[in-house]
């Protein structure tokens, strides 16, 4: 089955990439290795990280990738490969994926969404530093220890206690 997705080259996606079996932590139990396979993946095949978030289970980036270049779908697959190769076996693996010679570690698809305008990628980044706290990991966005908000605080874009009003209901608009 084909899936119809949106290639533009230069532009800018949001995307979110999940673990095959949810309940597993392997993203933070082994963020040196997810960082080695972004870095290796980016020397060969460049792009822009806007922002990102890291969780136990499923990360969200942002990326702008290079003028003339659209493939992202590249992208995603060598970082799944080098970080696959990188963790421990062990991952319940099914039928279809062993006769492939995968491992059972993420879904084999990720969900991509063109950004449209400085809104909408304002929508996303906020969406991307909240996501831990919307998931119960932090109790404020400058607590979790795997997302870019950090590089926005150190560049002066937002202050470290963004996204603490007691009045934030954590809803961003349309995605």
């Amino acid at each position: 089955m084909r899936y119809r997705r949106a290639y533009h080259a230069g532009a800018t996606y949001f995307f979110t990439v999940n673990l095959a079996d949810r309940s597993l932590r392997l993203l933070v139990d082994h963020i040196d290795a997810l960082r080695d396979a972004v870095r290796h993946v980016r020397r060969d095949h460049p792009f822009n990280i806007i922002a990102w978030v890291v969780l136990p289970d499923h990360l969200h980036a942002i990326w702008q990738l290079p003028d003339g270049d659209a493939d992202f779908s590249t992208r995603w697959a060598l970082i799944k490969a080098n970080f696959s190769r990188r963790v421990p076996t062990g991952e319940r693996i099914r039928d279809s994926r062993r006769q492939k010679g995968e491992r059972g570690i993420w879904q084999r698809r990720f969900w991509e969404h063109l950004i449209r305008d400085d809104r909408d990628l304002q929508i996303h980044v906020d969406y991307i530093h909240f996501n831990p706290v919307k998931h119960g990991h932090a109790r404020r966005v400058i607590d979790w220890e795997y997302s870019t908000f950090h590089h926005y605080v150190r560049l002066g874009w937002v202050t470290a206690d963004w996204g603490c009003d007691d009045g934030f209901d954590g809803d961003f608009g349309e995605r």
